[in-house]
């Protein structure tokens, strides 16, 4: 039976589905081109090409020691592809991920993004040992402190907040104050607390978290330059060598859509600040 709106060329019937296979497979080997062009990858798929070239021609003229050389090195071709291909790899899907017609099916909230990239910054910050302020705005308006610092107002990122608080970086003393989806300000200037119930080693970035705990509803996060620990500032308390994964869960619980207000027995009043 011949093929819906074949073509015949006498030897080979070929239908309009064959045409299609071999113009989807032409567009993916010149996407993949267009990813790989001006890298080492170019170099290596050649290789590989000349690799499978040769396996091919082993093949057909029987060559049985090839054969079985080449069957036992099949085995781990496709590991070796995926490791030598794995920054290609990621761009790739990279881009797929920013596809429009992809995201219309996967969406990310914004909020699950902001967190997901503070948690990765703070992540790489306590492992490198980089002191950071990261000051989140709540209900209470946080405008006299960002104007003390240095407007931003720009996307929250990791990489940008890990080159703010970069030891010798013009802007990391201080804190950066998160309002919204925005990063608003850099070097902010926090108020320290007095309580006289502080650890005496806590150093001015955990005391600043806690002063401004204590006369806002912010949500603070701390990384100590000294040992990499993790600390969390709310409602005037620290918790202090927190994991990344409770900080993560922290957040997301401190911006909830159903998070209740703050009552009065839980924020701190003057005497617990002054005790």
């Amino acid at each position: 039976m011949k093929p819906l709106l074949a073509i015949d060329f006498g030897f080979l019937p070929v239908g309009w589905l064959d045409v299609l296979d071999v113009v989807i497979v032409a567009f993916l080997v010149y996407q993949v081109y267009r990813l790989i062009r001006g890298t080492l990858a170019v170099q290596l798929a050649l290789v590989l090409l000349a690799l499978y070239g040769l396996n091919v021609l082993i093949q057909v003229f029987g060559l049985a020691t090839l054969t079985a050389l080449f069957s036992a090195v099949s085995e781990v071709f496709v590991l070796a592809i995926i490791i030598l291909f794995a920054p290609e790899i990621r761009r790739l899907l990279f881009m797929l991920g920013n596809n429009p017609l992809v995201r219309r099916f996967v969406t990310t909230s914004p909020r699950a993004r902001i967190t997901g990239e503070v948690a990765t910054a703070i992540a790489e910050m306590s492992e490198n040992r980089i002191g950071s302020l990261i000051a989140f705005a709540r209900s209470t308006g946080l405008r006299n402190y960002i104007e003390s610092g240095t407007r931003i107002h720009a996307d929250v990122e990791r990489d940008l907040l890990t080159s703010i608080f970069f030891p010798n970086s013009p802007l990391h003393d201080g804190g950066v104050i998160i309002q919204g989806q925005k990063i608003e300000a850099a070097r902010c200037i926090f108020p320290v607390s007095e309580a006289r119930k502080l650890d005496p080693h806590l150093g001015l970035r955990h005391r600043a978290a806690i002063g401004l705990s204590e006369r806002t509803d912010a949500f603070v996060i701390v990384t100590s330059e000294e040992t990499g620990a993790i600390s969390i500032a709310e409602n005037g308390q620290l918790d202090y060598n927190l994991s990344i994964g409770e900080v993560e869960a922290r957040l997301n619980a401190a911006f909830a859509p159903d998070r209740p207000a703050p009552s009065e027995a839980e924020l701190p009043s003057p005497s617990d600040s002054l005790s």
